[in-house]
């Protein structure tokens, strides 16, 4: 998905994910072709997980805020998580919630600066069960500045037990 022509964004994004302000960290979803998923998200200096920039010495303007650890892989986590809610969207069914089980080969080549535009593909390598393993690169323009692999727990929702007719009273 070489386009990066967005499909859903701002405000769409809270239909996709269980986060909400301030800790959403997908602010635009491009979709999905096969087994991969983009989404983005543009760092801003009011992001919890931004380091603020520090004055330098001999300098009169501070050094430019920066996207810490945390909040790249809580990115990809929500960019893994804006797929799952798109997926279900387009059944018509609610957005499950979904649990960080483990990170896996963390590399974090570079810290994205305030004002930087981050693109993340999430590749799904495996799904069983309620346990979806990803594999997710982040980068801004075309420098992969961050990637892993994770797994995660997805949470189905209760309405799925009352189709089976059983009473937990």
């Amino acid at each position: 998905m070489n386009n990066r022509e967005v499909i859903i964004q701002g405000e769409g994004i809270l239909n996709l994910i269980p986060q909400r302000p301030p800790i959403v960290m997908v602010d635009s979803f491009f979709g999905i072709e096969e087994n991969h998923s983009h989404s983005g998200l543009t760092v801003t200096a009011d992001n919890i997980f931004c380091e603020t920039g520090k004055q330098q010495e001999g300098s009169e303007q501070p050094e430019t805020g920066k996207l810490q650890e945390a909040g790249i892989i809580e990115h990809i986590a929500q960019s893994a998580a804006a797929r799952i809610g798109f997926l279900y969207t387009r059944q018509g069914e609610k957005v499950p919630l979904g649990f960080i089980g483990s990170v896996d080969k963390l590399k974090i080549y570079d810290f994205p600066k305030i004002g930087m535009k981050l693109f993340t593909e999430i590749t799904v390598v495996q799904e069983v069960f309620d346990i979806t393993l990803i594999s997710a690169q982040v980068k801004v323009e075309d420098k992969l500045i961050a990637e892993c692999r994770m797994k995660i727990f997805i949470k189905k929702n209760e309405t799925e037990n009352e189709s089976t007719g059983c009473s937990f009273d």
